[in-house]
């Protein structure tokens, strides 16, 4: 990590790679951890995927008044199962940031998905 490439916290929306989608391909995540003291902070983030997609069960909506900063050309909706490790390198730039519910709502149901 440089001193010029910034630090990400739960909440944020970045634009960067996407490992399933093939060479080139990217999209935007939403950072669900990165704490101060957790191995590799400021460089390795867990994330998970935002999508237009409006036909999948369990997607958390992100309403306008959500985004506290930036947001996104279209609806999007959080899909807490798309968990995604991503390193600063992946991440091509900071696109908003949300309410701290909707990040809450991913955590809760992304651990949900685990215990089931």
């Amino acid at each position: 990590m440089t001193a010029t490439e910034p630090i990400y916290e739960p909440g944020d929306v970045v634009y960067g790679d996407d490992p399933y989608k093939g060479d080139e391909a990217a999209r935007p995540w939403l950072i669900l951890s990165n704490h101060d003291g957790r191995p590799f902070h400021g460089e390795q983030y867990i994330a998970v995927t935002l999508t237009t997609r409006t036909w999948m069960d369990g997607l958390i909506e992100i309403e306008s008044d959500d985004w506290l900063r930036g947001g996104t050309p279209a609806d999007s909706r959080i899909a807490p199962w798309g968990v995604q490790s991503i390193t600063s390198e992946d991440i091509d730039y900071w696109q908003g940031r949300i309410a701290e519910g909707c990040c809450t709502d991913a955590i809760e149901s992304l651990v949900e998905y685990l215990r089931s």
